[in-house]
């Protein structure tokens, strides 16, 4: 069996670059949703304390069983540790034996960010080059370069209620060529942006914006850190817009869509890049992906890095 810890996927990082992994992750992602009946699918088992969650992620074909251990605790950072952690396994289906037991903390934040750019891919503008990010916490970084592989960015304006979160996330963006604006409220950050995303972590229902301040054609990726009782949208903009999720039964429980019915939901994912419906259809309507994280996308983050690692010979490989 293949381990690779973090250290072993920074270095595949730096080997292959930021922007070759993101586009490969986005396209084995996009690869595997093509060919949604062939998986094995289930939400999350999730157990829910008071100060956080512990979630196991389960998704199989009839070549590999993969899965990812990961947990949510925001109060994490106050005692130097990190809000989330994750690992995962991947292993092959005809012999049961494992193949990789892979660090997935720095790659869950990867393929979230990869699945969200895959989503614009089908919801957004076609030339969408300004964005704007409510929350600047670790994997807001990840969202920008993650949606700057596909819209190259002219402009990201961001908000949070943490000052010292926005200047890390102004800090490590600062190499990249759009404009970067800190803005002092969440209606200057997302006025007139093509891009939203909203990113917070605190549990509980609450509205950031209104369907007024947001623009005709505006593409909202709705990620938050989401859990049954947390939202950040509200009905009336969810019932206006084109809402697409990832797996409907998680999203009911899960996502922004808790809040009303499955009546106010166009798609899940798979169907637009299957082409079993049209995403966007004008440059007037406003789309939200409400994304909650689905186990396929470890499933293709996992299988990808397990051939990048045998082919660049990373790792150590321990027999068990």
């Amino acid at each position: 069996m293949k381990i690779l810890t973090v250290n072993d996927i920074q270095s595949l990082i730096k080997l292959i670059g930021i922007e070759t992994f993101f586009n490969r992750l986005i396209a084995v992602i996009e690869e595997d949703l093509a060919r949604w009946d062939a998986f094995h699918k289930s939400s999350r088992h999730a157990t829910h304390y008071r100060h956080g969650v512990i979630e196991l992620m389960p998704c199989a074909d009839d070549r590999f069983y993969a899965y990812k251990y990961v947990n949510g605790h925001p109060g994490n950072p106050a005692n130097g540790k990190l809000s989330v952690v994750a690992l995962g396994q991947l292993n092959e289906v005809a012999s049961g034996y494992p193949l990789l037991f892979c660090e997935m903390t720095l790659l869950t934040a990867f393929r979230t960010a990869a699945t969200a750019a895959l989503a614009a891919k089908y919801l957004a503008r076609t030339d969408a080059c300004s964005l704007a990010i409510i929350g600047t916490g670790a994997q807001a970084e990840f969202e920008v370069l993650g949606f700057n592989s596909l819209f190259p960015l002219k402009e990201v304006r961001c908000f949070d209620i943490d000052p010292a979160a926005t200047a890390k996330f102004s800090a490590n963006l600062t190499p990249y060529a759009f404009e970067l604006i800190s803005c002092g409220t969440i209606r200057e950050a997302i006025r007139n942006a093509d891009i939203v995303v909203t990113a917070t972590a605190a549990k509980k229902r609450q509205t950031l914006f209104e369907l007024q301040d947001i623009a005709p054609g505006t593409h909202i990726h709705a990620m938050g850190g989401d859990c049954p009782g947390k939202t950040e949208l509200n009905r009336e903009l969810l019932e206006a817009a084109k809402v697409v999720v990832e797996f409907l039964p998680q999203a009911l429980v899960e996502g922004e869509v808790q809040q009303g019915d499955q009546n106010t939901i166009y798609a899940e994912l798979w169907e637009l890049v299957a082409q079993r419906k049209p995403g966007r259809e004008n440059n007037e309507e406003i789309t939200v992906f409400d994304a909650v994280g689905f186990a396929l996308e470890d499933f293709s983050v996992l299988r990808l890095v397990y051939e990048l690692a045998t082919d660049y010979r990373l790792g150590q490989d321990i027999p068990l």
